[in-house]
């Protein structure tokens, strides 16, 4: 009987043996095709990793776009606005200029008004174009004519028939001008 244990544990090693070399085939075997794997992972990886870049980068372009989009709105919104409104500082101005007799405390409520009305375009950026005795401009002036008067420089603003507004950096109404051409 020990001879038949001999021959079993024998059979048995052998039997370990093998599925140990087979073991060992499939592992090699799968170790090419692992190495695969990997770097097919590895590159899908990398292209994902590239394609979040590109989307965080579009994202961050869209929110700028928008951003822009919307102070561009709102100024000219704004401009608009300020443009129509130009015309009642013309007529307030206008309505001081004008004489007003036995009425000077009514006079003085427009003035307040006008002063307050001044105020609130201040607040908004809006200010007047300072055009008298300044050099020409196009960007800001409307020259209407030209005349020769010793007393100013070459194309210099003489006369003042309608001011002028900005909104910050952007021209609301050019101011019209005499221009002086000596």
């Amino acid at each position: 009987m020990s001879e038949k244990k001999k021959n079993k544990a024998a059979e048995e090693q052998a039997a370990a043996e093998q599925q140990v070399k087979e073991k060992e085939t499939e592992q090699a075997a799968q170790e090419p095709a692992q190495e695969d794997e990997l770097e097919k992972l590895k590159k899908e990886n990398a292209e994902l990793q590239e394609k979040l870049l590109r989307q965080m980068a579009e994202f961050d372009n869209y929110r700028k776009r928008t951003t822009r989009e919307k102070m561009e709105l709102y100024t000219d919104a704004t401009v608009k606005c300020v443009s129509e409104i130009v015309s009642v500082v013309d007529n307030f101005e206008r309505a001081l200029a004008s004489p007003c007799e036995g009425n000077e405390e009514f006079k003085k409520g427009v003035q307040m008004i006008f002063d307050q009305f001044m105020q609130v375009l201040t607040k908004m950026g809006v200010e007047e174009i300072d055009a008298l005795g300044k050099p020409f401009d196009p960007e800001l002036h409307n020259a209407v004519s030209r005349v020769d008067d010793d007393n100013f420089g070459e194309n210099t603003v003489c006369q003042v028939y309608q001011k002028g507004f900005k909104l910050h950096d952007k021209v609301i109404r050019h101011a019209m001008v005499v221009v002086a051409n000596s």
